[in-house]
């Protein structure tokens, strides 16, 4: 319980010399240095016994050595965890209602299959920290990044199409992926960018090119998604982005082929995130502060109770 315990002012131990000296020096005036006013209570009469001895300078010793403040450092590590920093930005412009994506069900739009495979492909990388951006004329920070999956799939849940506007941002959503994983400390950063559209140039005020450096200065590399028919989103700007950033482009035409993009982002290679640690002090001036107490306590009765010898 005590291995690692310092104290955190060892010079109040000098005190000790102190109450050395009043002992040799000052025996006739003992009383009133420890107890002022208890002079009345003291009686002639009582030996200085052994015990009284031992009580008081036990005392003195705990008092001394609870104003040293003895401490003790503990450090708690948080396992380190392997994988991606991950920023998964989501097109939910208006083009997202179209239906007819999954076969399977032909009445779900877009973006209802979307949540839907982004929540299972959330679930499966929970070594990953995660964070959402979704965009429309617009793009937000949905969740920061985090470890835990049940919130940022539960946030998933809550997105609906036109929240961020009915118009696509997507050079603006690029650079806002960038924000978020900028302050990360994590050597492999990546962003999955999804869209059904082409950037509408009224609200997109970020060039691409500003939007590209961005994310090469971060380190970050892009893996844009573009969903739906080729020519429903620009093939060439996702191309450029995934090129000039390390990354790789990919289409999906329906559900079950995003699916499988997903996948192989999946089976990336994962990285080490460094470990964080956390010092705690613990403080444990309070049992000698209570031993001193006691004794000094049981020094007073004892030396002012009647007839003991």
């Amino acid at each position: 319980m005590f291995d690692g315990v310092y104290f955190e002012f060892v010079q109040v131990a000098l005190l000790i010399t102190l109450f050395i000296f009043c002992a040799l020096m000052c025996k006739m005036r003992l009383s009133s240095i420890y107890f002022p006013h208890t002079g009345e209570f003291l009686k002639n009469s009582i030996s200085t016994s052994k015990l009284l001895f031992f009580l008081k300078w036990v005392g003195i010793v705990m008092m001394i050595l609870a104003l040293m403040s003895p401490v003790k450092d503990e450090t708690y590590v948080l396992d380190p965890k392997d994988g991606y920093e991950i920023a998964l930005i989501l097109d939910a412009s208006e083009s997202m209602t179209a239906r007819g994506f999954d076969r399977s069900n032909e009445n779900l739009n877009r973006f209802d299959v979307v949540k839907s495979i982004v929540s299972d492909f959330i679930t499966q990388r929970e070594n990953d920290n995660i964070g959402l951006v979704v965009f429309g004329a617009f793009s937000f920070i949905a969740s920061p990044l985090t470890y835990d999956e049940n919130i940022l799939n539960k946030i998933v849940s809550q997105l609906y199409i036109g929240m961020a506007g009915r118009y696509t941002a997507l050079n603006t959503s690029l650079a806002q992926g960038v924000n978020l994983l900028k302050m990360s400390n994590s050597k492999t950063k990546v962003a999955i960018l999804l869209t059904d559209g082409h950037s509408t140039p009224e609200v997109d005020k970020i060039p691409l090119d500003v939007a590209i450096e961005m994310a090469k200065k971060e380190g970050i590399k892009v893996y844009p998604i573009g969903i739906g028919m080729p020519h429903e989103y620009n093939r060439e700007v996702l191309l450029k982005i995934a090129n000039e950033s390390g990354g790789v482009a990919f289409g999906a035409s329906n559900a079950s082929e995003l699916k499988e993009v997903y996948a192989r982002i999946d089976a990336l290679e994962k990285s080490k995130i460094e470990n964080e640690s956390l010092s705690y002090t613990r403080y444990y001036y309070q049992f000698p502060l209570f031993v001193s107490l006691l004794a000094l306590m049981l020094y007073i009765y004892l030396r002012n109770k009647r007839g003991y010898a």
